[in-house]
């Protein structure tokens, strides 16, 4: 009954929230599709985008919330496309490959994490498994609203179904006793016995209905496979050393899938070959400014980022988290200008450049009208250091709020920041955060 309570005064506050327009006026805009715009107005409702401009040009609805936030710099909700909040969970320790675990079956959401990220700025994350396996299951593409239950954070692609990836890895993470593998050459095995073992299970499936026959029984995680050889899903291949990075090229093109590098630490040093790859979407950095870590990550280097935009590589960040703290999401880009990086491609490896690895660019990742309400409020530049986030909204609704001294606490830090959310009840029935 609890339940049903929260979840109809939730559905509520947020029709009401979103039934009268909101204007931000006078902010500097950083729409990443096109140039910034000095004196922008913002315009949103019913949790899109209705339009965005020049303040002088733009139409404010006569019904609309306007709020003049002159000296504010509004950009795009950030895109994490690596992260781990929510305690997320994969595969175990009984087999090297779990592409039937779902990483939908193992998410807190009331993780004090999720509710970092959305201090720092993030809106939309691809939360995955870890990379203790070579295949440890099905990720999850997710927008950070407010909710007890996992289901109100879900992302459909217009087919209906979910949006999500899978989540594979090699190096040594996945290097241990058997019956996982011990070497480099048995990990690619292993994975290239299993496609190949998915391109006859997917080939009986299509004979059998194509001839009317009764299909084999149903294999859960040869579906998973299968459906990466046939495009409908993108692989998300944790990889760090050169020669590594380029193993995932030689799977990527022997089996055909989509790719996305995530972390490439030497992505340098093969920047050429990830370039010319067919098959690669893009390579989502985590860029630190201090050593240390495991070893073959030793070589991380800031330029990388620079390197690979050079190269042609459409290249993005994530967190990582908690390996790297969500607050700071936006820290990464800078050291990435630093080091050589432009900043425009700094400003879209956080917005657009994961939107498009997550192929949900035409709702998400830069601000243009009939996109996703997902954006955030900022106190000035994103890649400056004395920059903080003061709000940030999903789908029109305000998630974030620098001034509520809840919010403030998970961005600051201190006693209770980091324990998981108490019941929204009492948000719902105020009316926070809307």
């Amino acid at each position: 009954m609890f339940r049903l309570v929260l979840s109809a005064a939730f559905a509520t506050v947020l029709c009401l929230a979103q039934d009268v327009p909101q204007a931000f006026v006078g902010a500097y805009l950083l729409p990443i599709s096109r140039a910034p715009i000095e004196d922008g107005a913002l315009v949103v409702h019913q949790g899109k985008i209705v339009s965005v401009g020049e303040s002088s040009e733009v139409q404010v609805p006569s019904d609309a919330e306007v709020r003049d936030v002159a000296g504010l710099v509004i950009a795009p909700g950030f895109v994490d496309t690596h992260s781990h909040a929510g305690s997320v969970e994969g595969g175990d320790a009984s087999g090297p490959l779990h592409p039937d675990a779902r990483a939908l079956d193992s998410i807190n959401v009331r993780d004090a994490r999720i509710q970092k990220a959305q201090a720092g700025g993030i809106t939309t994350a691809n939360i995955m498994p870890g990379s203790g396996h070579l295949l440890s299951g099905q990720t999850l593409y997710v927008k950070h609203r407010d909710s007890n239950v996992i289901d109100d954070l879900l992302i459909r692609r217009e087919d209906g179904l979910l949006a999500y990836g899978v989540k594979m890895a090699n190096g040594t993470n996945s290097r241990k006793d058997p019956p996982f593998p011990g070497t480099r050459a048995k990990s690619a095995a292993l994975v290239r016995a299993n496609f190949v073992k998915a391109a006859e299970y997917r080939e009986k499936v299509e004979v059998a209905a194509s001839e009317g026959e009764e299909a084999p029984p149903r294999d859960l995680g040869l579906e998973t496979l299968a459906d990466i050889l046939a495009g409908d899903r993108v692989v998300h291949f944790h990889t760090h050393r050169h020669d590594d990075i380029l193993t995932v090229l030689r799977l990527a093109e022997e089996f055909d899938f989509r790719v996305v590098l995530q972390h490439v630490s030497d992505g340098w040093a093969v920047a050429e070959e990830i370039a010319a790859s067919d098959h690669v979407l893009g390579a989502s950095l985590i860029l630190i400014d201090s050593p240390g870590g495991k070893i073959e990550a030793k070589d991380n280097q800031l330029p990388t980022a620079a390197i690979l935009e050079a190269a042609g590589v459409r290249t993005g960040f994530h967190s990582d988290d908690p390996i790297t703290d969500s607050r700071l999401f936006a820290r990464m880009a800078a050291l990435a200008v630093r080091a050589g990086m432009s900043r425009e491609g700094a400003l879209r490896g956080l917005t657009l450049a994961g939107a498009e690895m997550l192929g949900l660019e035409d709702r998400i990742g830069s601000l243009d009208a009939g996109k996703d309400a997902d954006f955030v409020i900022l106190s000035g530049d994103p890649l400056s250091v004395y920059t903080q986030v003061l709000e940030t909204w999903v789908d029109g609704v305000r998630v974030f709020d620098r001034s509520d001294p809840r919010d403030r606490l998970y961005a600051e830090g201190g006693y209770g920041a980091s324990h998981d959310q108490a019941s929204l009840l009492h948000s719902v029935a105020e009316g926070e955060h809307q």
